[in-house]
């Protein structure tokens, strides 16, 4: 095994009885021998998480629980699902590459284990729509309604992306790798298709350094992954946004244009209307944006005095990216504190930050305000992020509601 981070391998540990239990929600008979019967109710979600979707099932976690370590465990990290969880049947599961390859390969999760080195990453992946409340509060938008816990940060093993798809020989022309799941995904015209999307060849081919790697993840937290997580196999690409980190990961096709999935062609842009041109023109997200949130949920109560506010901070998803500063703010703006950044700098990943604020008696508001770092140059953040018709990428500075009792 290849360490990409510096952090070691642990032994396997039993797995806590919710995760075996969250292997029964959902499941899908669709897409043929890899599924198994669709199961009729999810089951109970895992206590740790807020519920935002009951079905498909979305949830996040506590903001306090959140912040208090670096590597998010498990079920604590929050679960992003567009249809049933899949169940899937390890043993005929197989992940296959085709398109403009020399060579059409699968590979069971053993084989790829087997026939490729394993890599450990640390990376953060969040949703497109973290915070999507915070715009929803300025001009109501639709979908999951996520408060500031669509994020975590985990580390990850499997094989590199740049490794497989050089088994497999890119021919000329190459330049966009298409991904499609297992989940089956209903239309609004009672079709379904795969939840998928894909990535420009130049991100899958990373190896190493500032760009973390892609990776074809079997593993997360020296754990196996678990059905809610994307098992038996999903993608890692670290900077982007998590839908581009496709769970349950059973197609990957080399081509010359971006994958036509809907998730990618007309889901996950920035768009102001519902105008299909307006749509079709936009790019879609890939890099995730900067970031900062407050570790503690609205209407907490403080004693008076100061406190010792935790968060957490992301950089752009860029490489050269990173952060300046963080600020925190107990009136209103009118002054500041910098925040003590911990955590290691990568600029795929997110860090961790702490600040004693001097909690008065009664209602206030807290503020945090990161500056980012793009290309080496510190930026200033906008105090209220750019409303959108899809409530993507919120990033203004994060206000917290507590109470000093």
């Amino acid at each position: 095994m290849t360490d990409i981070v510096d952090t070691a391998i642990a032994s396997k540990s039993t797995r806590r009885r919710w995760l075996a239990q969250a292997a029964a929600v959902g499941s899908a008979a669709y897409l043929g021998s890899n599924l198994l019967a669709q199961e009729k109710k999810p089951a109970e979600p895992p206590p740790p998480l807020i519920v935002r979707q009951e079905a498909p099932f979305n949830a996040e976690p506590e903001m306090a629980e959140l912040v208090k370590s670096y590597v998010t465990p498990v079920e604590q990290f929050y679960v992003r699902s567009h249809g049933a969880v899949p169940k899937v049947d390890a043993d005929s599961f197989r992940v296959k590459i085709s398109g403009l390859v020399n060579r059409e390969l699968e590979f069971s999760v053993a084989e790829l284990k087997d026939k490729f080195d394993t890599h450990k990453i640390g990376a953060t992946l969040t949703c497109a729509g973290n915070r999507r409340q915070e715009l929803s509060a300025i001009k109501k938008v639709a979908g999951v309604q996520w408060d500031a816990g669509a994020i975590g940060h985990a580390n990850w093993m499997g094989a590199l992306l740049s490794e497989v798809l050089a088994a497999a020989e890119l021919q000329p022309g190459a330049k966009h790798i298409w991904l499609e799941g297992l989940d089956p995904i209903k239309e609004k015209d009672g079709s379904e298709a795969p939840f998928g999307g894909s990535i420009p060849l130049e991100k899958a081919l990373a190896k190493n350094g500032d760009n973390l790697p892609s990776l074809l993840t079997h593993t997360m937290n020296d754990k196996p992954l678990t059905p809610e997580h994307g098992a038996p196999l999903r993608l890692i690409v670290p900077g982007y946004i998590g839908a581009r980190s496709v769970k349950w990961l059973a197609k990957i096709i080399v081509s010359d244009k971006p994958s036509p999935n809907h998730y990618l062609a007309e889901a996950y842009k920035v768009i102001q209307t519902d105008d299909k041109e307006e749509a079709a023109k936009a790019n879609p997200i890939y890099e995730f944006p900067f970031n900062v949130a407050i570790g503690l949920a609205n209407g907490a109560k403080l004693k008076p005095g100061f406190q010792y506010i935790r968060g957490y901070a992301l950089p752009q998803g860029v490489v050269k990216g990173g952060i300046a500063a963080v600020e925190v703010s107990a009136n209103n703006g009118r002054t500041w504190t910098f925040a003590e950044i911990s955590s290691p700098i990568n600029s795929m990943s997110w860090r961790l930050w702490g600040a004693a604020v001097n909690i008065l008696p009664g209602k206030q508001t807290l503020l945090a305000r990161v500056r980012p770092l793009i290309n080496g140059l510190e930026s200033s953040p906008a105090e209220q992020g750019q409303w959108n018709l899809k409530g993507y990428l919120y990033n203004g500075w994060h206000r917290v509601r507590v109470e000093g009792i």
